[in-house]
């Protein structure tokens, strides 16, 4: 009997051990349930979030999902929390900054560009700093 205790298991432990020989790979038995696998990104990502909440990368991805889901205020949101806790976190400054540029927010986005221009200083990021330098113009021209 295999792991699972089923006959088909016994069956496929079987036919892997007449193909393999003794080096057959295990059977992979999953412990996450069905439903576990059917979460979306963002639920994912959530979780994610919800067990390490300065998990930067996370946050980050958090983000940018609820940025291409629509959710602009999930979005701010997740940018907000990102670069209160991570102050050198760059690229969360430059997308946050681009959607609220999107979002006509101009002096908002000024903000955040100025605040992640800093930041980009401060890592030294030259091309991100860069970018933000060039939205920045466009902003303050426009």
């Amino acid at each position: 009997m295999c792991s699972d205790g089923s006959a088909e298991g016994s069956e496929l432990a079987s036919r892997q051990q007449a193909e393999f020989g003794p080096t057959a790979p295990p059977r992979i038995i999953r412990d996450v349930a069905m439903t576990d696998q059917k979460k979306s990104r963002r639920q994912r990502l959530e979780e994610f979030v919800a067990q390490n909440p300065k998990d930067t990368f996370s946050r980050y991805g958090l983000a940018l999902e609820c940025l291409r889901e629509g959710d602009k205020a999930g979005a701010e949101a997740q940018f907000r929390t990102l670069i209160e806790d991570h102050a050198d976190y760059v690229p969360g400054f430059q997308m946050y900054a681009q959607m609220l540029a999107q979002e006509d927010r101009r002096e908002e986005a000024k903000s955040i560009l100025t605040a992640g221009i800093a930041a980009a200083t401060r890592v030294g990021n030259a091309h991100a700093r860069s970018e933000m330098e060039g939205l920045l113009a466009e902003l303050e021209a426009g």
